[in-house]
């Protein structure tokens, strides 16, 4: 993105509020942000509608299926009349509605043919709803094209999302320590760069504070050891919904269909599952009968108070992203509606 935009006064006092919270600066990089939302889902709705609220630059959706009635459950972006049309054509005259000044547009061809080419016109990419292999495939465009890239998804209850923003630098406004901050790393993904001291108008001395985190693709970190490290007790607290996951896009490729599990099914699931959880050197403790049996019947299934939470998290933290304030998310978010938890993992 280049920066040479300015915002007009309409759109100052439009932000008002956001620029009194990251600064003029910040919202010039919103409204020249390019962002690609790949499906049309309950989840999408909602990044949809607090990314285009906030101002980006311009929203693409891109979706190549047709509208069911299944769709009518838990998405406000299509409506009866539009059983049978394109989804990203029928969504975007709502989601245009919602802010003008955005640049809001409908791409109805499938993800499957898109080039790096087509990819290069973006600075951020939101996949959702996709097949762990499909995920893969976007986010190891993007990084080619070191693009920060976004993946979501709904499973009933539960539901994730992943980042890979490659390499993100950001700063965060504090009051002064008594602690004088060390340059270099603080964690395995987290270094501090640079620290700038000033004094407000109150003369109440302040600290600015520049860290940068690095983040490994969906390739490498859906296969991460992360877990094992942690203390038993630790493990035991850690979401079954993370290896249940892990085993639903193992049994979408066996199956080749992504759908909800029979009971003649849940067998070969269970033990998929458990499987999973070894791998990620957790306890087989964390799973239960009644979770696996939930879970299994979810899939394909949207939810829309789980839509709002996820989509919620995901749209604030493309937000942070742009504005290069505030720590970002590393680098898994799960959704637990049985707990009503939603659990950030560091899976490097």
């Amino acid at each position: 993105m280049t920066e040479e935009k300015q915002i007009s006064a309409d759109e100052i006092a439009l932000y008002d509020r956001q620029i009194r919270l990251w600064g003029v600066a910040a919202q010039t990089r919103m409204s020249l942000a390019r962002v690609l939302l790949i499906e049309v889902g309950a989840l999408a709705n909602e990044i949809a509608k607090n990314l285009v609220l906030a101002g980006i630059g311009s929203l693409t959706v891109l979706d190549d299926s047709v509208v069911s009635e299944l769709d009518l459950g838990a998405q406000f972006f299509i409506e009866q009349s539009d059983v049978g049309s394109n989804r990203a054509e029928a969504a975007l005259p709502r989601i245009q509605k919602l802010n003008p000044r955005v640049s809001v547009k409908a791409d109805s061809s499938g993800y499957r043919e898109k080039t790096k080419e087509y990819y290069a016109q973006f600075d951020i990419v939101i996949a959702t709803e996709l097949s762990l292999d499909n995920f893969i495939s976007i986010n190891n465009i993007c990084r080619e094209l070191k693009l920060p890239f976004y993946a979501g998804g709904l499973v009933g209850l539960y539901g994730f999302i992943f980042l890979d923003l490659i390499s993100h630098t950001y700063t965060i406004e504090r009051e002064k320590s008594n602690i004088t901050p060390k340059i270099g790393p603080e964690t395995a993904t987290r270094s501090l760069v640079s620290v700038a001291y000033s004094k407000t108008d109150s003369k109440q001395s302040m600290e600015t504070v520049t860290k940068n985190e690095s983040y490994k693709p969906l390739s490498e970190s859906i296969n991460s050891k992360a877990l094992s490290s942690l203390r038993p007790r630790q493990q035991l607290r850690v979401s079954p919904v993370l290896p249940a996951l892990k085993a639903m896009w193992q049994f979408e490729k066996l199956s080749g269909a992504f759908k909800s599990i029979s009971p003649e099914e849940l067998v070969t699931f269970t033990t998929l599952v458990q499987n999973c959880t070894r791998d990620l050197g957790l306890p087989i403790g964390i799973l239960s009968d009644a979770f696996l049996s939930s879970y299994s019947r979810s899939i394909g299934a949207e939810l829309s108070p789980v839509a709002a939470i996820l989509g919620g998290i995901l749209a604030q933290d493309v937000l942070n992203l742009l504005s290069q304030k505030e720590q970002p998310i590393q680098n898994w978010v799960i959704f637990d509606g049985d707990s009503s938890t939603a659990a950030i993992y560091c899976l490097q």
